[in-house]
């Protein structure tokens, strides 16, 4: 589990074609105090398992499912990437509830940079519209952010300066690819709502609520 505060941007390196998919280099300087071969880290808000570590690199394998969902299948020698750690149990939870599980991609539709802070809008497929709540939580590329309004199949955050200077998001531009992971509790109330109790396998029933004897 991730809070989408990022820790740090690294670079990526290289990238190697691995059967379908592709081992990447990730260069990193502040998350490596403590990351450990088998450590889940967040890429772009994308969850990877760390497969090996050298003194300023780290390096993951990216399979088929995850380049198909996510902006991995453009990824370059040379981009900036979004980093974070997995998050520590009994630390305090500054973002939302994230995953690494990314949803789906959208396109950065427009950037109106305000006096104070950067109004980025984003469009998204219309059929997850209903994981998106005003002023609920929303992350993109692996940012904990706010969504401050919506308009049909786009959404707007409000970025403060700091976040824009401190993660990737300062690289977007008009058409830029991002991941998107909707709140994951919202998922699971539909889950419960479509797939609750009264509509549970018959045949499993029986070993449903049963007293022990």
């Amino acid at each position: 589990m991730f809070t989408g505060l990022i820790e740090e941007i690294g670079v990526i390196k290289q990238i190697k074609n691995l059967g379908g998919g592709k081992r990447i280099s990730v260069e990193a300087y502040k998350i490596l105090d403590d990351l450990k071969i088998d450590d889940s880290v967040s890429i772009n808000g994308v969850c990877q398992t760390v497969v090996h570590i050298s003194s300023n690199t780290f390096e993951v394998e990216a399979v088929e499912e995850t380049l198909r969902k996510t902006t991995f299948k453009t990824l370059r020698t040379g981009k900036k990437v979004n980093l974070e750690r997995a998050a520590m149990v009994g630390a305090r939870l500054g973002g939302h509830i994230v995953q690494g599980h990314t949803d789906i991609t959208g396109y950065v539709k427009s950037i109106e940079k305000q006096l104070t802070g950067i109004l980025l809008w984003v469009e998204f497929p219309v059929n997850y519209r209903k994981y998106v709540v005003e002023h609920g939580s929303i992350c993109i590329d692996g940012v904990s952010l706010t969504i401050a309004r919506l308009s049909g199949s786009m959404l707007m955050v409000s970025v403060i300066p700091h976040t824009w200077k401190n993660t990737t998001l300062a690289e977007l531009s008009n058409g830029s690819e991002v991941n998107l992971e909707f709140d994951i509790i919202g998922k699971y109330i539909e889950n419960f709502t479509n797939y609750g109790k009264s509509n549970s396998n018959s045949s499993l029933d029986k070993y449903i609520d049963q007293p022990d004897y």
